[in-house]
């Protein structure tokens, strides 16, 4: 990582000066619209829009056959989705959680250390879908949304799925870059009526929000994982369709991401291209 120190203290005074003095602020009018951090090429940037101009989406499917369980399977991400469907399938165990290991997390005092971190350690669980793509035979700058669309069913009547995206470099580390969760109940929205999972039927199911600016350099390679659980960044689905919090039994759910023409499950990122 970079030096990725800022001026927060003179553009905090500036905004100061400006929205509760009403007089004029020198750093307010020379400050860009939009100013980020790419992390990879460690510097900062400036733009009027964001995403940035000349930003474009690419979309990788995920892709297996069927063993993408863990670090070590076959899981893959690739530039059309597979003809056939080769499901992924994993046992989601509230008692056992995937942990959290680092990421965009505040305010949880000791429970998380915030940053990005190898997760190789987590990925050796076979709980966790790991999808890679081949390695960027030129270096990528991905700056913008990032928008996972998964197909997926379960036994339960309700679970949780999570997805996180990583820079793998080419000694095989994996630095987290963002991450999210998604309760099924509240697939169709939070002001909808709950919405509960049939056993065995396929549902298409978009996870959001999740942005980064990163430079992926040549040789590195972007990764999903895909599981149900991110415990204790995000409380648990004990998969009974309850409230959860005043509950202590739980329900093991089998949980399945589908791939296919069919069962187009994909992420896409957004590339600028300079």
């Amino acid at each position: 990582m970079g030096d990725a120190r800022y001026d927060y203290q003179e553009l905090t005074y500036g905004f100061f000066d400006r929205f509760l003095k009403g007089e004029p602020s020198a750093r307010l009018e020379k400050q860009a619209k939009v100013t980020y951090f790419t992390m990879g090429s460690n510097r900062w940037q400036t733009s009027a829009t964001w995403p940035p101009e000349g930003a474009e989406p690419m979309t990788l499917y995920l892709s297996s056959q069927g063993k993408a369980n863990s670090l070590f399977g076959d899981g893959s991400l690739t530039s059309a989705p597979p003809a056939t469907n080769a499901p992924d399938t994993f046992t989601y165990d509230p008692g056992n959680p995937v942990p959290s290991y680092g990421g965009n997390v505040c305010c949880t005092g000791n429970a998380i250390t915030p940053g990005a971190f190898d997760q190789r350690k987590v990925e050796a669980r076979a709980d966790v879908l790991v999808y890679t793509s081949e390695p960027f035979k030129e270096g990528l700058e991905v700056s913008g949304p990032i928008t996972p669309t998964l197909y997926v069913s379960s036994d339960a009547k309700d679970t949780d799925f999570t997805v996180k995206v990583l820079d793998v470099y080419p000694d095989g580390r994996a630095f987290n870059l963002d991450e999210s969760i998604q309760r099924m109940r509240y697939r169709d929205g939070y002001g909808k009526p709950l919405a509960w999972m049939e056993p065995g039927k396929v549902y298409k199911v978009t996870l959001q929000p999740l942005t980064t600016s990163n430079y992926f350099a040549a040789g590195h390679r972007l990764r999903i994982e895909v599981s149900s659980s991110n415990f204790p960044r995000f409380d648990r689905n004990l998969n009974t369709g309850g409230n959860n919090y005043d509950e202590t039994a739980w329900v093991v759910a089998r949980n399945v991401v589908h791939h296919s023409k069919q069962y187009p499950s994909q992420v896409t990122i957004t590339v600028v291209k300079r």
